[in-house]
């Protein structure tokens, strides 16, 4: 008996986890749930197709999407079976590889034990873990983590003359991954998490932090007073924002979109994505595609984007957005609650449907899919729109920036 194929949406989790599979990080990948008898298509968030998993093995269909920041560097970002290639080519199959990991800030103490940890080794992997799930408050993300794993590769190459590299490693948290399993999968033989050689003392001052201001408010208040001052300043916020994307499908504007979260998530903004597809699974799950549900889908997102700026935090969604109607409800709701900004991904749609990852400009052509954006269904250009990028000509980073500096005019 034939049994037929189907699809899994893969979680953040589920994209690090396979994107290491693939890599060679892992040996065999599984979803939740456990798999079906027969293949699985996995596809992200968006519904491409970037793998097919038969019988605990996935076998790559499409390339993942990539974003910005240093985490998504690929001469960072590499295949594990790439690295161990390239450290045993240079060092030998018999040499001594130590694996550093860092999924923590290093402090002095650490650094100061580099010394120690990469003696008497022929090279040295910095290996930094990666999430595509945010952070959680008060920890730091994957863009931020990159940056230190590079400042512990700086100082490993002061105190050793042998190879290192810093490799960015996809990571599920909650997948059961071992260290000592992924770091021989990418040429070590040894394993050190940096974080094990900080002093007790210096782990006990990093957890005052936390109380060293309110240690200070109520020294230098009557307790009455300091109650009022902590209450008061844990009331303060920063007036929350929407940052609205508009275009076609494939114009690019999820990318720049994830990539503007995750930088704003990363420097502690407490950042909400309402990417078009994921809402479309989720928030407005059943609705079909004629003008009024597609209102009704930018309507919702434009609700709960309201909330997250109401209470202090950015909202960024990325829906098609084509009619003008639905952009001002959006807006009406996002500047009762705090600000908003309109950006509209104009890349043309010559080149949307040339990227086509989903292959669904080439159903619409074929009338396979009724009311499409730009083939059946028309687009209504913004005429309010706070910036305009075209992703054909701006790179992801360079459109980031760009809104950064609107961003940064309130």
């Amino acid at each position: 008996m034939n049994i037929p194929d189907t699809t899994h949406v893969l979680s953040p989790d589920e994209l690090d986890l396979l994107e290491l599979h693939l890599g060679g990080g892992t040996d065999t990948f599984g979803i939740s749930g456990g798999a079906p008898e027969g293949s699985v298509t996995l596809t992200d968030a968006e519904n491409t197709p970037l793998a097919v998993l038969e019988g605990g093995r996935a076998t790559a269909v499409k390339p993942f999407a990539r974003a910005a920041g240093p985490h998504w560097d690929p001469a960072l970002r590499r295949p594990a079976d790439t690295v161990a290639h390239e450290i045993r080519r240079e060092v030998g199959p018999e040499a001594d590889v130590l694996a550093v990991v860092v999924d923590e800030p290093a402090t002095h103490d650490e650094l100061t034990a580099l010394e120690t940890l990469v003696a008497d080794h022929a090279a040295v992997i910095v290996l930094v873990p990666a999430s595509r799930r945010a952070p959680t408050p008060g920890d730091l993300g994957a863009p931020g983590l990159t940056r230190v794993g590079a400042v512990v590769r700086d100082a490993v190459a002061e105190r050793t003359s042998v190879p290192v590299l810093c490799v960015v490693v996809p990571w599920a948290h909650d997948a059961g991954l071992r260290w000592d399993d992924v770091a021989v999968r990418h040429g070590a033989d040894h394993v050190v998490r940096l974080a094990d050689h900080r002093r007790a003392t210096t782990s006990e001052r990093l957890a005052r932090l936390g109380s060293l201001w309110s240690d200070e408010v109520a020294a230098l208040y009557p307790p009455p007073v300091a109650r009022d001052v902590v209450d008061a300043t844990r009331g303060a916020r920063r007036q929350g924002t929407v940052v609205f994307f508009t275009g076609l499908s494939g114009s690019g504007k999820s990318t720049v979109a994830q990539a503007l979260a995750a930088e704003l998530d990363d420097e502690g903004r407490h950042t909400t994505l309402l990417d078009g597809d994921a809402v479309r699974q989720h928030l407005s799950k059943g609705l079909g595609f004629d003008k009024a549900s597609r209102e009704l889908n930018v309507e919702r997102i434009g609700y709960v984007a309201s909330l997250v700026a109401y209470h202090g935090g950015v909202a960024v969604a990325a829906p098609i957005a084509p009619f003008a109607s639905g952009r001002a409800r959006v807006r009406e709701l996002a500047e009762a609650a705090g600000r908003f900004v309109l950006v509209h991904v104009s890349t043309p749609l010559e080149v949307c449907e040339a990227r086509d990852r989903k292959g669904l400009y080439a159903k619409a052509r074929a009338g396979e899919i009724p009311d499409f954006t730009g083939i059946s269904s028309p687009y209504e250009v913004p005429t309010d729109a706070d910036l305009v990028i075209d992703t054909s000509v701006t790179s992801v980073e360079d459109a980031v920036a760009r809104v950064r500096v609107e961003l940064d005019r309130e």
